[in-house]
């Protein structure tokens, strides 16, 4: 998952995680502004977080908790 340190709904999407305790990798771009620009190209997607599971693209904090409620995440 990609964050940055003055992101809130980044706080929301591990908040999630970790009450699901689904263990993840964060890789917090803030000290590293030209990582935005390649996850643009990765997702079209300026914001963040930009969630990733196993490689695979899902969305934001909004898709993670659809994740995470369907069961699809575990």
């Amino acid at each position: 998952m990609y964050t940055t340190d003055y992101c809130y709904y980044c706080r929301v999407a591990k908040a999630l995680l970790d009450e699901a305790q689904i263990p993840y990798q964060e890789i917090n771009i803030s000290q590293t502004p030209d990582m935005r620009d390649v996850l643009v190209q990765k997702t079209g997607e300026w914001t963040v977080p930009q969630v990733f599971v196993d490689g695979e693209y899902i969305g934001q904090d909004d898709e993670l908790r659809e994740w995470i409620k369907s069961g699809r995440l575990t």
